[in-house]
C-alpha cells in the first residue's frame, strides 16, 4: 500500500502505513478522539467530512482546520496532470433523465461557472439539481416549473 497524501491548512505531510498503524487514538464518543504524540495530548472532532471529494474539517484542541486526503490513485491522476481546471464554455444542458421540472434557478443573461445550480428537477421521488458543467451565459430556458421532460431533452441553452 503507497503512502497518503494529507493537506492541512496548505500544509502538506505524507503518511505512510505503518505511520497510520504507529497513530495512539481512541474514540471517546461520536465523531470525537483523543491521540497522543510526543507526550503531548489532542481532542480531535471530526466536523465535516465530504467523502466524495475526500476532504474533512476537523477541529484539535479547539482550533478547526480544513484537511485534503490524496489516496495512491488520487496522487497518479495529480502526477498525470488531470486534475488541472480547464474552463469549457458549453452550448446547452439537456435533461439527464426523464422527470418533473420543480425549480428554475437559472435566469436568461446570467454568466454561469461549472457547478452552478440551474434547475431541480423530480425524478422517481427524488429531487436533483442539475448543475452547469462549465461556463456559459443563459441564453434561453426552454423549460417552465412543472414541465415534464424527457432524458436528452434540451433545458437550457447556452451562448
Amino acid at each position: 500500500m503507497a503512502n497518503y497524501d494529507i493537506s492541512i491548512d496548505k500544509e502538506k505531510f505524507i503518511l505512510s502505513p505503518e505511520d497510520i498503524a504507529s497513530l495512539d487514538i481512541v474514540p471517546i464518543g461520536n465523531q470525537q478522539f483523543h491521540a497522543l504524540r510526543h507526550n503531548r495530548s489532542y481532542k480531535i472532532k471530526i466536523l465535516n467530512t465530504d467523502y466524495a471529494n475526500k476532504t474533512m474539517t476537523i477541529e484539535v484542541n479547539g482550533d478547526s482546520y480544513a484537511m485534503v486526503l490524496a489516496d495512491e490513485y488520487d496522487q497518479m491522476v495529480d502526477k498525470m496532470g488531470l486534475l488541472t481546471t480547464k474552463t469549457h464554455k458549453i452550448n446547452n444542458i439537456k435533461a439527464p433523465m426523464p422527470g418533473l421540472i420543480i425549480d428554475v434557478m437559472a435566469k436568461v443573461g446570467q454568466k454561469v461557472e461549472a457547478g452552478t445550480p440551474l434547475i431541480v428537477l423530480s425524478a422517481m421521488k427524488m429531487e436533483n439539481i442539475i448543475t452547469s458543467p462549465g461556463e456559459g451565459v443563459v441564453k434561453n430556458i426552454e423549460v417552465n416549473v412543472n414541465d415534464a421532460v424527457d432524458k436528452g431533452q434540451l433545458i437550457i441553452e447556452m451562448e
